[in-house]
């Protein structure tokens, strides 16, 4: 298999490939001021950054509406935003720039430590922002052409690990579907961690389905992959994603008979629970002036060694042609310590693309450049990985250590960047 692979399709992440969350817009701190409240300071944050997912029926743990819960859960949002933990932005400010950065400034990490460290006033209450209105389950682009769904609802366990689930959904269709906007409505978000929506030409799901049969619609493969190659992706949903069209003139291309494979991750909330979760596909009857494509940066030579702390990994592609980039996500599993991404165009200049340096698998975002990014012809796209195979590692799934090479499991390893991109003619 080549390290480069080039697929039709949208990119494979948790976010859609057009998805976007709120703005950003760093406060500013006083930093001679003696008095951070809820009212005036911390309330602005949480409603933009954090509310989003922390509210009741919601997949995050607690709520932040309102000022009692803010102030009970203070210690715990100001240790998590100094950390970098929360919101879940894994790509390093200033390394590529993106649309819809949702990230924490400095300031606003301060302001949540001085307010904890004061004993979390709440000031004045009459000037407290309103609670943000957040939209129902309707689709945010209107009706879809089409609805990607498991036929039943599926029955979530109490209790127990996190569960990724694949549920198969037949394309008969005998010609192409040009797909120009997704949007995804998770039935049951209090356990929908997030959704993907994987294209499969060889009707590998069926025969998976039929094999891991277990009672319900769907199946769950032991690595709690999707159990084979896809031959593309429709991206996805995450908390705070909303839906997206494609930009004018481009589409994903569905090749005639090619199967949807749904992969939902579910954490179990402590009771039995359901979920139907609903794909929406908008559709154009004419194919694409440009086809959005895929590249797959693979580096295939995965063989880290037990207790190996900085264990690195390069890969480097030549672009064969003008194209426009205009997503990018890495892709590793439990051993990934970081991962950055460049180019190095014709003329001698570097552009940075993306830099995670603290990887986390349950986080795996989609990038989407605030600019769509030209990439002329002879353009070389490098890719650098760091693994952490060793005892300190929180997440090893090993222990003790073991060696770990590339897999489809989560506890084997992978070094994936994927682009989304179309070809300039």
């Amino acid at each position: 298999m080549k390290s480069v692979t080039l697929l039709l399709g949208a990119t494979a992440g948790a976010v859609f490939a057009f998805g976007a969350t709120t703005a950003n817009h760093p406060l500013k701190v006083d930093r001679k001021a003696r008095k951070v409240t809820y009212a005036k300071d911390v309330a602005p944050i949480l409603n933009e950054r954090c509310v989003t997912c922390h509210r009741p029926g919601e997949v995050a743990p607690f709520s932040l509406i309102g000022y009692e819960n803010a102030r009970k859960w203070s210690g715990m949002t100001s240790a998590v935003a100094a950390k970098g933990v929360m919101p879940p932005w894994k790509a390093v400010h200033g390394f590529g720039e993106f649309r819809d950065e949702n990230r924490l400034s400095d300031d606003q990490k301060e302001i949540l430590k001085l307010w904890h460290d004061q004993g979390a006033p709440r000031g004045d209450r009459k000037k407290e922002p309103a609670t943000p209105t957040f939209a129902g389950n309707e689709w945010t682009l209107g009706a879809p052409d089409m609805v990607l769904q498991s036929e039943k609802p599926f029955k979530l366990r109490a209790e127990g690990t996190d569960l990724y689930r694949n549920f198969v959904v037949h394309n008969d269709s005998t010609t192409p579907i040009y797909v120009n906007g997704i949007d995804i409505r998770p039935g049951n978000k209090k356990i929908v961690h997030h959704v993907i929506t994987f294209l499969d030409g060889g009707h590998n799901g069926r025969r998976l389905e039929a094999k891991l049969a277990d009672g319900q619609e769907g199946y769950t493969t032991s690595g709690g992959g999707v159990g084979f190659n896809p031959t593309g992706s429709l991206g996805g949903w995450a908390p705070g994603v909303r839906g997206r069209h494609t930009p004018d003139g481009t589409a994903f291309v569905v090749p005639a008979g090619t199967d949807f494979v749904l992969q939902i991750h579910y954490h179990p909330s402590g009771k039995p629970e359901e979920d139907q979760t609903k794909v929406g596909l908008y559709t154009s009857k004419e194919p694409p002036q440009k086809p959005i494509q895929l590249m797959w940066i693979f580096n295939f030579k995965v063989d880290i060694p037990a207790g190996e702390k900085e264990y690195k990994l390069r890969r480097e592609f030549t672009i064969p042609a003008d194209a426009t980039m205009y997503t990018v996500m890495p892709h590793m599993h439990l051993l990934g310590k970081s991962m950055k991404s460049w180019l190095e165009l014709p003329d001698g200049t570097t552009k940075p693309l993306v830099y995670v340096d603290d990887w986390d698998f349950n986080w795996q975002l989609n990038y989407v450049f605030k600019e769509p990014i030209h990439v002329p012809k002879g353009t070389k796209q490098i890719v650098e990985a760091v693994y952490d195979n060793s005892a300190t590692n929180p997440r090893n799934p090993n222990n003790p250590p073991q060696r770990v090479t590339w897999g489809e499991a989560t506890t084997d390893e992978m070094f994936l960047l994927i682009d989304a991109y179309t070809l300039d003619k």
